[in-house]
């Protein structure tokens, strides 16, 4: 992926999902910088598809903000349900009194645990087990959550088992790769208003390398024309014509 119109992307971002705010752009623009130096993504329809997917969970898991966040909740609740002698805080590595607080969600996707903060970490070559915030910084944040969903470390489940070459994505069961299926619904419509985004914002060079034509390009809707007094009259005069 490589050199968005920004007026376009903003512009239909706009269009598809409502107000912009300037904290809300910023956040946008950053993670268009990212997107664009991100050599993970190709300029292929399944990486354009994948990152729609991405964008949309990004969206869904940071409350709309577009930015990175804590997960919401005191730490008496994230060591009851993360907790080291809990179920849940088993599965996610967690080992040590307070590491249900400690590896709390963060980030774009809400990374969690002591064992997902561990492989992030050695992915980054940041220390997270020592500084977990460090989850948050937006460039770390956006690198694990992309290289999460692609390897399929929160869940198993891999981007590339629901987004593919040559078939229709399957949006609606990709957020296994998240979240079991919490949301799929809404998030799987988030994700194809992001592909029209991203889709309308792409050069049109681009575009028609890959064998797209106008008619592949997102459309907008024409302003309803208003009725005039005089459109009134001519109508009913054309009615008064035929029935005569």
């Amino acid at each position: 992926m490589r050199n968005f119109n920004r007026k376009k992307f903003f512009d239909s971002y706009r269009t598809r999902f409502g107000k912009l705010t300037q904290p809300l752009v910023d956040a946008v623009d950053f993670l268009i910088d990212q997107i664009e130096n991100d050599d993970r993504f190709s300029e292929s329809e399944k990486d354009r598809r994948q990152l729609a997917y991405c964008l949309a969970t990004f969206k869904w898991e940071t409350a709309h903000t577009m930015a990175p966040i804590d997960e919401f909740g005191t730490d008496d609740r994230f060591n009851k349900k993360y907790g080291p002698g809990t179920a849940v805080g088993k599965m996610l590595g967690n080992t040590q009194p307070g590491d249900g607080a400690r590896f709390k969600g963060r980030g774009y996707v809400q990374l969690t645990g002591r064992a997902n903060y561990t492989r992030a970490g050695k992915f980054l070559h940041v220390d997270l087990v020592t500084n977990p915030d460090l989850a948050k910084q937006p460039d770390l944040a956006y690198r694990i959550a992309v290289q999460g969903m692609k390897e399929g470390w929160f869940t198993g489940k891999r981007l590339d088992q629901f987004i593919k070459d040559n078939v229709p994505p399957e949006y609606e069961k990709a957020r296994s790769i998240i979240n079991g299926s919490d949301k799929a619904q809404t998030i799987a419509d988030l994700a194809r208003r992001f592909d029209e985004v991203l889709l309308s914002a792409l050069p049109v060079a681009t575009l028609i390398g890959r064998g797209l034509g106008p008619m592949d390009f997102p459309k907008k809707r024409a302003p309803r024309k208003k009725k005039t007094a005089t459109t009134r009259r001519k109508k009913a005069s054309s009615i008064e014509k035929a029935e005569g």
